[in-house]
């Protein structure tokens, strides 16, 4: 059995140290969103959730006796809502951290109206888990660039641009851990069952920029992924192989997608092909796990006519 909602716990993986994961409980369900704390000179948060439990973070602060006026970083891989949903929030509460954002999405988390209006688009009736974002100010924004460094002290979080999932998306190398904070550059990893699913939501998706990040991993080579969705994973000296795999997965679902359009020429008819034949339905839920596969099939669908 897996960690509970709530749950914090030490991340054991690979040599990794002073790094927790919590499960957020995002979407109600269980091993699918992590935000991680590193217990450091400079303490941080990576990942901030949907804001829906952003008190579980600070609970999770608490439980570890980090300060709230300790905090120093809160780093978000990207702006999608369920990674950067919390950010607003965990900067209310902890007044002397700096919010650590892409560059290319940051104004989003300042004036968050558009953000929330594309994720209600993307994400459809799973809205309903999330929470309207609090704005943050400028001054408490530092704009992430690709090889920017956020010293923590013992460690640092080093920035490696990662697109291909969303434009405004980077991935966080911690070198002391021999780690990378993943985002959604990796798939999604559903450690029950041992095997890496895809991530393609709407509207920035891009495959061939997603092979390209993955290759970029590659050249990192860490020990352990630390997934968003879902928690820690050792790798050791397969680093390579199990990206490779996650190439052949996200590849082999884009190629679905475009043989069942072709099959059916209806996209609505191709999505709800999909909600219906959804895998996971006994790790997520059924209703989770179906609406995963509509946000995969919908962002695919925007490539492939891009692609056009």
């Amino acid at each position: 059995m897996g960690p509970d909602i709530g749950d914090v716990f030490e991340v054991t993986a690979g040599d990794c140290t002073d790094c927790y994961c919590l499960d957020t409980g995002m979407y109600d369900t269980e091993e699918y969103g992590a935000a991680y704390i590193l217990d450091d000179e400079r303490p941080a948060v990576v990942e901030t959730g949907i804001g829906t439990n952003y008190e579980l973070i600070l609970e999770a602060l608490d439980e570890l006796g980090i300060e709230r006026e300790e905090l120093a970083v809160i780093a978000v891989t990207h702006i999608h809502l369920d990674h950067a949903g919390g950010a607003g929030f965990l900067a209310e509460a902890c007044p002397n951290a700096d919010v650590y954002v892409p560059a290319s999405g940051s104004s989003l988390l300042v004036d968050p109206e558009r953000l929330v209006e594309g994720t209600k688009a993307a994400v459809g009736k799973q809205w309903e888990y999330y929470t309207e974002p609090k704005p943050l100010s400028e001054e408490r924004i530092v704009e992430l660039e690709d090889g920017d460094v956020i010293d923590l002290g013992d460690h640092e979080l080093r920035v490696h641009a990662a697109p291909g999932h969303a434009f405004h998306q980077v991935v966080f190398e911690d070198p002391t851990n021999d780690a990378v904070f993943v985002g959604d550059a990796a798939g999604i990893w559903v450690p029950e069952v041992e095997t890496i699913r895809p991530t393609s939501p709407p509207s920035d998706f891009d495959l061939e920029q997603c092979l390209e990040d993955v290759e970029a991993l590659k050249a990192i080579d860490p020990d352990v992924f630390l997934y968003t969705h879902f928690g820690p994973r050792a790798v050791g000296d397969d680093a390579d192989a199990a990206l490779e795999a996650y190439t052949a997965t996200l590849q082999e679902w884009v190629d679905a997608v475009e043989s069942k359009r072709a099959e059916l020429e209806d996209d609505e008819a191709v999505m709800e092909y999909f909600a219906d034949t959804a895998e996971l339905a006994d790790v997520w839920g059924e209703r989770k796990a179906s609406a995963e596969a509509v946000l995969n099939t919908r962002g695919v669908l925007g490539y492939l006519d891009q692609r056009e």
